[in-house]
């Protein structure tokens, strides 16, 4: 898969606040380059925990649910689009279908 934009999750483990997500996104953004799922079901096999919600989003648990990734996946280009990184309380506050 290709992910669009590395630096998108770069600049949210640079922040001193977040600092501690560097290895879970760094790991989960190695595993997601080197998959090729062709729709949601193969992703779920492999992320069990991921939230399905809708029009190729799809919502990861990163570094044991302290933060949310939210990712829009072309599954037939191979491409993933990093949509959103935060906190739940920051999560809590956007719509993770439209984002």
């Amino acid at each position: 898969m290709r992910i669009i934009a590395f630096r998108t999750l770069r600049e949210f483990w640079e922040k001193p606040d977040f600092a501690d997500s560097e290895t879970s996104l760094r790991s989960w953004y190695h595993d997601a380059k080197c998959s090729n799922w062709t729709n949601s079901n193969e992703l779920k096999q492999q992320y069990k925990n991921a939230s399905i919600v809708g029009e190729g989003r799809v919502v990861f648990n990163i570094k044991g649910n302290t933060y949310r990734l939210v990712v829009s996946i072309d599954y037939e280009l191979q491409v993933i689009f990093i949509r959103f990184i935060g906190t739940h309380k920051q999560y809590d506050k956007i719509d993770a279908k439209t984002i």
